[in-house]
């Protein structure tokens, strides 16, 4: 058992540091058993856990003439908690630098094993003692001298005693905000992960159809999350704010936000749609910018030619490379050129500011559809349907028919789609609340300007790789919005490729520096949301590695889709990403470290007690939700590449160890069995219960509380027994008592939810 406190001589007894190194007699195998194990015992790891000397083949090294006989590597310890391996440990003896390159990569050399992946490394000669990540070997996180060990216990134990690591998200049973309200109100340390969220996309007239983005957060899985794990009055911040659904759905839900960007286009936009306006003076703008506009529409060659020399166009910007044109000037024909110069001029001359700004939205809207990339869908007559290339196909491509669009008619569209938005903001987002909202031009890499620990919450998704090179895609906009993109905006943009050809380490240095600051800004026992697009799994370690090693604890992932499983993804459940996953982190004071699973432990275990915890979990899985399930814990634990191999198909595996219903499509545990696994223990009792109490209620029965627990007890005893009083619980949640001792399920809604 870890001890809370150490002193020096209950570890080491009278031992006299200062003689150590010139001692002939104290050697490696000395600071082995004379300092390292009883450190070891004393963070409390059992003999069980401590694997001494354990034999590793080098991966990739042999040697001899024929180069068949394969190098030993031999750490001194391999510490395992929960059947993986947590950290190695290598012995020097005290006349050796623990610090000596070749000595930290030979120890690096144990960690990166695949037998072993463990997340830190450590070595000690007796004197020092020093430890780094794996994932951070250029300097460590954590050194001190051995004779002072009485005031370094606490944080040694806080990083490698075996309750600080986790393999995982696991699965339990918890109760509802209901249920804690009840207990005591909201308490951010304990928060529930969210299930997936319905979408509703098109519900929102402040985020549908005002102006398009590149990518979009649906509003209300945003909102959801908002409210879960923040509450009225916080502050909540998006360091890659994009079109401003977070910022905006802060507001809506009586909190404070920090919106920033490194794009000017996205920050024209949010400023523009939050900028709260008089709806009567609005209408009265708009009239007036009309009238102005229909005097003077230029639509013969001639008024075309004289509006092209009195009233300015667009900025000269260059293209991405792969456009179709090489500047912003050539994305418009001649009339497009010269009416959207009029109509721009005529808005400009509106006095308040936040009325120009509107119709400037409404302005930049009307760029997306009047240019000759726009590429038009079926509904374009009734709706002004269809979407820029930049928008659609993520480059510059001309339509080929390109549409002549009539300017008014569009306009006046925009118009209407902005004050519908605005007169649904209105109650939250007016003149005297608009002072909540921070909408900043800047990079995530440095928040300076955001005092530490200031921030209740963070919902952000970043930019993904090669996907979408924001600041050279918004070209066509900023153009026309007078917008400034400087070197260093494209220096700290977070992206791979682009014009600026951009490295992948490049791109993962902005982001871990994005994440650093998000730690530092972030309250302690607060949350950050951070959503998961990527297609490489690489992606993945490097949000979990960097948010660890600044301090944070991951949670847990949840699946979120956004439409309908493709075909291509039920054929390929471990290759194909649908949706998004959003990885939730905590600050705490002793953040836990993931465990990553060994290539050499049973994987056919893993799958099975995941499959087993999804279906406890919803009282029956459907395939989709146990590849989504599979998915993050190959993901979480790093054997991703297995799954793919050796579980192409799941449906083989799944029939022969549980029971499906073809009518539900659910798959469940075989009647009357138990888990097989450690699931659990409330997870275990609620799936019974229910199974028992609707098999009663088919029956016409209501079982007495000890009829009850003669049918749990049998099927708990693969694992933690529980108590009456455990079982009773959950029975008081999903249950009614009738005639004072027997009990028959709630009806639906009656029920607290389950996570």
């Amino acid at each position: 058992m870890t001890k809370d406190k150490i002193t020096k001589s209950e570890l080491f007894g009278s031992l006299n540091f200062k003689t150590l190194r010139t001692n002939p007699d104290f050697k490696e195998d000395s600071v082995r058993e004379v300092i390292i194990l009883p450190m070891l015992q004393a963070l409390g790891y059992a003999n069980d856990a401590i694997v001494r000397s354990k034999t590793l083949e080098h991966p990739f090294l042999k040697i001899g003439s024929n180069k068949k006989i394969p190098i030993k590597l031999i750490p001194d310890y391999a510490l395992k908690v929960e059947e993986n391996y947590a950290w190695v440990l290598d012995a020097k003896s005290p006349d050796k630098k623990i610090n000596d390159s070749d000595n930290v990569e030979q120890v690096y050399s144990y960690a990166a094993h695949p037998e072993i992946r463990s997340t830190y490394f450590a070595l000690c000669n007796g004197l020092e003692f020093t430890l780094y990540r794996r994932d951070q070997t250029n300097k460590p996180v954590f050194h001190f001298a051995i004779d002072e060990i009485e005031h370094y216990w606490d944080k040694l134990k806080m990083l490698l005693a075996p309750g600080s690591f986790q393999a995982g998200k696991h699965i339990v049973y918890e109760r509802t905000e209901t249920y804690a309200k009840a207990k005591g109100g909201f308490d951010y340390a304990t928060r529930p992960l969210p299930e997936e969220i319905p979408v509703k996309k098109r519900a929102a007239k402040r985020h549908f159809g005002v102006h398009g983005y590149f990518t979009k957060q649906t509003w209300n899985v945003v909102a959801e999350y908002i409210k879960n794990f923040s509450k009225p009055g916080d502050l909540v911040l998006d360091p890659f704010g994009g079109s401003g659904v977070t910022a905006i759905e802060a507001l809506m839900n009586n909190r404070k936000a920090i919106h920033i960007d490194i794009n000017p286009m996205a920050v024209f936009i949010v400023q523009s749609l939050m900028a709260p306006v008089n709806q009567e003076q609005l209408n009265e703008a708009f009239h007036r910018v009309k009238e102005a506009y229909q005097k003077k529409e230029p639509n013969t060659d001639k008024e075309i030619r004289d509006a092209r020399k009195k009233y300015k166009g667009p900025n000269t910007i260059s293209l991405p490379k792969g456009s179709d044109v090489a500047t912003t000037d050539e994305l418009f024909s001649p009339k497009q050129k010269a009416q959207l110069g009029l109509l721009k001029s005529i808005i400009l001359k509106e006095k308040d500011d936040n009325i120009r700004n509107s119709f400037l939205l409404m302005f930049s809207g009307l760029v997306t559809k009047v240019n000759l990339t726009y590429h038009t869908s079926t509904y374009v007559e009734k709706e002004g349907g269809g979407n820029s290339s930049a928008f659609q196909y993520y480059r510059y491509r001309i339509a080929p028919q390109p549409v002549d669009l009539d300017l008014l008619t569009y306009f006046e569209l925009r118009f209407q789609k902005v004050k519908a938005a605005k007169k649904e903001m209105e109650y939250f987002i007016n003149e005297q609340t608009i002072s909540k909202a921070q909408v900043l031009k800047a990079t995530a890499t440095d928040l300076r300007f955001i005092p530490k620990e200031s921030v209740d919450y963070i919902y952000t998704d970043p930019p993904y790789g090669k996907k979408i090179p924001y600041l050279d895609l918004s070209a066509m906009w900023n153009a026309w919005l007078d917008l400034d993109v400087t070197e260093w905006d494209y220096e700290q943009e977070a992206i791979e490729g682009g014009e600026h050809n951009k490295s992948k380490d490049e791109y993962n240095e902005l982001i871990a520096k994005s994440i650093k600051e998000m730690y530092r800004v972030l309250k302690f026992d607060r949350w950050m949301s951070f959503v998961f697009a990527h297609k490489d799994p690489e992606f993945w370690h490097l949000i979990i590695e960097t948010a660890e090693s600044c301090g944070f604890e991951y949670i847990g992932a949840v699946p979120q889709k956004n439409g309908q499983t493709s075909f291509k993804k039920r054929q390929n459940p471990f290759t194909v990403l649908s949706g998004q996953l959003i990885i939730n982190f905590k600050k705490v004071q002793n953040p836990k470290a993931i465990l990553k699973a060994n290539l050499g432990m049973d994987i056919a275990q893993i799958v099975i007690q995941t499959i087993e915890g999804i279906i406890a979990k919803n009282d029956g899985a459907t395939l989709e939700q146990i590849n989504d399930e599979l998915i993050i814990k190959g993901l979480e634990l790093g054997f991703l590449d297995l799954l793919k191999k050796e579980y192409t198909d799941l449906t083989p595996l799944l029939l022969e160890h549980f029971d499906y219903d073809e009518q539900t499509e659910l798959y469940a545990i075989k009647k009357d069995t138990k888990f097989r696994t450690q699931v659990d223990v409330q997870l275990r009792v609620k799936y019974y219960l229910l199974s028992y109490l609707r098999r009663m209620e088919r029956e016409s029965k209501t079982p007495r509380f000890d009829e009850i627990i003669l049918y749990i007890m049998p099927l708990l005893k693969n694992g933690i027994t529980p108590e009456d009083q455990t079982i009773l619980g959950v029975l008081e949640d999903i249950a009614e008592r009738v005639d004072n001792d027997c009990w028959k399920l709630k009806k639906e809604g009656q029920q607290l939810l389950f996570k």
